[in-house]
């Protein structure tokens, strides 16, 4: 993985649920995302994995970006698993 300092990492939501069958986290922003973004997965204290946002839905219509408040389905490359934080790579 990069490496990145804190200061190159902005929390931007929180994983609610993550459906297997279909490889889709289910995301609560608490702040902004857009496609094109790389976004890393975090869950208690551990980095996961990075990934770039290549789509994303809100209520099962692509969008190309999104804010806080939105929840929005992002298809991972890995299963994560519920409460893991997602920060936004700056």
């Amino acid at each position: 993985m990069k490496d990145h300092t804190p200061k190159d990492l902005n929390l931007v939501g929180e994983v609610a649920h993550f459906y297997d069958k279909i490889g889709v986290a289910a995301i609560n922003l608490t702040g902004n995302l857009k496609v094109g973004d790389t976004v890393r997965f975090v869950r208690g204290g551990e980095e996961l994995f990075d990934q770039e946002v290549t789509s994303m839905q809100i209520e099962h219509q692509r969008v190309e970006a999104a804010k806080a408040g939105d929840s929005i389905g992002l298809q991972t490359t890995t299963a994560v698993k519920e409460g893991a934080e997602v920060f936004k790579l700056e």
